[in-house]
């Protein structure tokens, strides 16, 4: 971890209505340029830890400040901070429909870049460098409404990239993308990491941890942080992954000898 503090999250919790819970007493300090993978199981905090880095959702206790600042809804009304802020973190969500509200692939990408101190050509130039590298640029013109899972998810993903934030909270990218589309997003991640940015990333395709990760955060399921510590140390510890339902044993019988092997989840499948 870099020596100076992005964020300091002191003993959060969260609770939706006041009665679900979804974050328990979290401790957790980010540094400037760290790069971290969120992992846990289905329901375990994870979309929650980010909408509250992302300024989105407000503990009902504890504490969190980006760059030495309180940020709670009563900071984020001062609105210098608030541009300050909002230009500096991006969210991509698990669910692209949330994130998508334009009438055209291209208008979804002007919209953030419009808000930035950019000229024409900049922008122009980021357009067209995004929906390159997402593999985009035939869909421009079309209605976000009318596109497939997987080209919803890039569209969000290259509109927040285009941004260039020097945060990147990403939620399941890699969620209905293809190989190749996956490849060039981690390819991305990389080049912003090696610019000093900040990335985090909520994911349980734990095969791509090693490549997008120095750190792994493990949430419990019941929402508590249950490991904080180096990628290779957490991936190693195929106990620890199995009991916190990141991965599963499944036997393979061959004659009279069973063999055991760990996979990921969500899913795998078998040939039989």
């Amino acid at each position: 971890m870099t020596s100076e503090m992005l964020y300091e999250i002191t003993g959060i919790s969260y609770s939706y209505l006041g009665r679900f819970t979804a974050l328990k007493e979290i401790d957790l300090k980010v540094g400037k340029s760290d790069r971290i993978a969120l992992l846990g199981a289905n329901g375990s905090g994870k979309s929650t830890l980010l909408a509250v880095l992302a300024g989105l959702l407000f503990p009902d206790k504890g504490s969190v400040r980006f760059l030495g600042r309180d940020l709670k809804e009563e900071s984020l009304q001062d609105p210098a901070f608030r541009r300050f802020f909002r230009t500096s973190v991006g969210i991509v969500f698990q669910n692209s429909d949330v994130q998508l509200f334009n009438s055209s692939v291209e208008d979804e990408m002007l919209f953030g870049l419009t808000q930035l101190d950019l000229s024409g050509g900049e922008i122009s130039g980021r357009i067209e460098r995004y929906m390159e590298l997402m593999g985009i640029a035939h869909l421009r013109d079309r209605h976000p409404q009318y596109l497939s899972i997987g080209e919803k998810k890039r569209v969000a993903i290259a509109s927040v990239l285009a941004m260039e934030p020097d945060v990147l909270l990403l939620d399941e990218p890699t969620s209905g993308l293809d190989p190749r589309t996956t490849r060039h997003l981690i390819d991305a991640m990389a080049s912003f990491s090696k610019e000093g940015r900040t990335i985090i990333t909520s994911t349980q395709d734990i095969h791509i941890v090693p490549e997008i990760a120095d750190r792994v955060v493990v949430l419990s399921e019941d929402k508590r942080i249950a490991k904080d510590a180096s990628s290779e140390d957490v991936l190693k510890d195929s106990a620890f992954l199995e009991e916190h339902n990141l991965i599963h044993t499944h036997a393979h019988k061959h004659k009279t000898e069973t063999h055991v092997h760990p996979h990921e989840h969500p899913s795998h499948d078998h040939p039989h």
